[in-house]
């Protein structure tokens, strides 16, 4: 048995960094088989001299974190204990020592692991990126925000976001309203993503003067997009014809990014998702990159990588 005190720079901090939750305590000490004790400015740990190096250095990349500006949340607590638990601290390590950052208006956006961080460096790199994985990894969201920032910082003079619009299992033509209020529930995650970066006011106004376009994929046909940033979310609903229209549409001073999840494919009839098909055709082309995302990569609820693994492990039983 072994011990160890770690100060803190006041009790702010230390209460920050387990996000004031003491049953946070409780899981530090289960994931590594350690007694913590936490009193105003410091941290006692006490127990086997592994899981005692272990939970220190634990606390020390939640610092680490935070003094890079990284937000505490409950989820990456979580996250980064079960990360170190594993003996894969390193990876927070890295991200925190050298961590990419988006100035956007007031808000500074940071990936929050390293697949993100890869993903972000992409799509900064190429003119043609495609990010790929499970829901609540970040891909359209970190794709957003780095069109706001090529448009802020004067690189490109527009941005347009499309999806295809297909229902996923509901019928949404029985809805009131005109072609615009019928398409709003497709389009609705790329206004999100807008509003957590901008506010709603300043996403509405970008809108509103065209400089933001969203729209369904069908209106990109005959269009060729110059000194833009064009975003197409949900490309796992695009059929072949679709994405090659899509990708077509590239113009000088542009670049795109396709974002999909190729385990929730909607299109009817068993169609073959254009999102698998363009892997096949276009992985060895210079200037197009393709994005990989984990359920591991998962940055939304702990459970929601759980829940994707589970239904993954069962689809590959089927």
């Amino acid at each position: 048995m072994t011990s160890k005190k770690i100060h803190f720079s006041n009790g702010r901090l230390l209460n920050q960094l387990h996000c004031g939750k003491t049953e946070n305590l409780g899981k530090a000490e289960n994931a590594f088989g350690v007694e913590l004790v936490a009193r105003e400015d410091w941290l006692s740990i006490e127990g086997p001299e592994k899981g005692v190096a272990r939970c220190e250095e634990f606390f020390e990349i939640l610092r680490m974190g935070r003094e890079q500006g990284f937000s505490s949340s409950n989820g990456q607590f979580i996250r980064i204990l079960e990360k170190v638990a594993e003996g894969n601290g390193d990876e927070y390590r890295e991200l925190y020592a050298d961590p990419l950052r988006l100035q956007i208006r007031k808000t500074s956006v940071v990936p929050r692991n390293l697949s993100q961080k890869s993903y972000l460096q992409s799509i900064l790199r190429n003119d043609v990126l495609f990010g790929i994985g499970p829901a609540g990894t970040g891909k359209t969201f970190l794709a957003m925000t780095a069109a706001l920032h090529s448009l802020l910082n004067g690189e490109i003079k527009k941005i347009v976001l499309a999806r295809p619009a297909v229902e996923a299992g509901e019928a949404l033509g029985f809805l009131p309203g005109d072609l615009e209020e019928k398409l709003l529930p497709y389009l609705r995650p790329l206004y999100d993503a807008m509003d957590e970066v901008l506010g709603s006011v300043e996403a509405r106004k970008l809108v509103e003067t065209g400089v933001v376009e969203i729209a369904p994929l069908a209106y990109m046909r005959g269009r060729t997009l110059s000194n833009c940033f064009a975003l197409l979310d949900e490309a796992q609903n695009t059929t072949s014809s679709q994405m090659m229209m899509f990708l077509t549409r590239l113009g000088e001073g542009s670049k795109m990014v396709v974002t999909g999840d190729v385990t929730q494919v909607d299109l009817p009839n068993r169609r073959e998702s254009g999102l698998v098909e363009v892997e096949k055709i276009l992985e060895n082309v210079d200037g197009i990159t393709f994005h990989h995302f984990q359920d591991t990569d998962v940055v939304r609820h702990p459970l929601v990588s759980e829940i994707i693994r589970l239904y993954g492990e069962r689809s590959d039983h089927a």
